[in-house]
């Protein structure tokens, strides 16, 4: 994993027009946004928190919730540490009795998590440089080789169907 992380606010969450799916959109001070895939289950998850919506009984990520402050667990931070084969991989970062304990996430579930939490989301640089995109640049970066152009195709293609026009206007996340 690349040392340099790189602070992120969730932007919204978008539907995807080609799936079933839904959008976490991520996005840094620099005026960066990283699209990640997700599930509508974890889509829900995440607006509910950021809403600060209770639901008549807890949701999966309530229940870790609970269950780390019952054991002594303090979440730190999330980091979306890689991206390999158009897959996103996170980690959730806590102490545990003092003890620094690392545990291997899909980002949807870690920022679900980090949202109830409280806790900073944080990217890789490795991750930002690979897959953000600016608004003004579009899809298609430039500064991209032909070998990870290829295996992103898909990804850009789902992002082809997005309206993007509005990120970066401070919309409050929601499905659109």
């Amino acid at each position: 994993m690349d040392s340099t992380l790189v602070s992120v606010t969730i932007d919204s969450i978008r539907v995807s027009l080609v799936s079933p799916h839904r959008i976490v959109v991520l996005k840094d001070d620099d005026e960066r946004f990283l699209p990640i895939w997700i599930g509508p289950f974890e889509a829900d998850a995440i607006t509910i928190a950021l809403q600060g919506t209770q639901p008549a009984r807890p949701l999966t990520h309530d229940l870790l919730k609970a269950m780390m402050h019952e054991f002594g667990g303090e979440a730190q931070q999330i980091i979306v540490t890689e991206l390999h084969d158009d897959t996103f991989f996170a980690q959730i970062v806590m102490d545990w009795k003092g003890k620094r304990v690392t545990l291997d996430s899909r980002p949807s579930d870690a920022i679900a998590l980090a949202v109830r939490l409280q806790v900073p989301i944080l990217v890789s640089e490795q991750v930002m440089a690979r897959a953000a995109i600016r608004p003004s640049q579009g899809v298609d970066k430039p500064e991209a080789d032909a070998e990870e152009t290829e295996q992103l195709d898909a990804f850009r293609d789902m992002l082809q169907d997005l309206d993007l026009d509005g990120l970066g206007e401070g919309k409050s996340p929601k499905e659109d």
